[in-house]
């Protein structure tokens, strides 16, 4: 099965030792490493995606739900399929700066997630945080947003750790639509 889900070796001249590994290429990973889309400084003006994709459509912004202080949305850049983040409309880098309603959204709609993950994907479990200004892994740390990252028993976690590399079986369109779809209603 996996042969036919692979292309062939080719052999290349010039580009080191052949080996016995295949090789799955992200390509649209390279828009992240490269820091596309990265906000130019700490402002709600300064290119922030948080503030930019409430406007969009819930399909064009992979938003899943919409709350009144706080969206779920489908993570770009995912670690594991369906990873989904919390994040607040109003534009704040540090948790201890919501208000309670933001506050207490957020983890409504985190609590959401996990039950829709559930139903949609039959997820077993989740790490779920996040991560508080540049140096503790933030990589837009001037807006605060929460990851809801699903895990399966057996899932691919060994991948990114030996193969860089992520294996996501299914568009990021079709898993916001399965999701919405999933979604409890409160």
């Amino acid at each position: 099965m996996l042969r036919s889900m692979t292309s062939e070796p080719e052999q290349q001249i010039g580009v080191g030792t052949q080996d016995a590994f295949q090789r799955l290429w992200t390509p649209h990973r390279m828009a992240y490493i490269q820091g596309e889309n990265k906000p130019t400084g700490p402002g709600a003006d300064d290119g922030c995606p948080f503030c930019s994709i409430p406007a969009k459509s819930d399909e064009d912004g992979l938003i899943v739900r919409r709350g009144e202080h706080v969206y779920a949305v489908l993570n770009l850049y995912p670690y594991n399929g369906g990873h989904l983040m919390t994040v607040p409309y109003r534009h704040v880098a540090d948790y201890t700066d919501l208000t309670g309603p933001e506050t207490m959204e957020l983890a409504e709609l985190t609590k959401q997630a996990m039950a829709a993950l559930r139903s949609a994907s039959g997820a077993q479990g989740f790490n779920i945080g996040m991560n508080q200004g540049a140096v503790a892994g933030a990589g837009i740390a001037a807006h605060l947003h929460q990851h809801i990252v699903p895990r399966w028993g057996g899932d691919t976690n060994f991948m990114p750790v030996v193969g860089h590399t992520r294996v996501l079986p299914q568009l990021l369109a079709d898993t916001r639509t399965m999701l919405a779809q999933a979604w409890p209603t409160p």
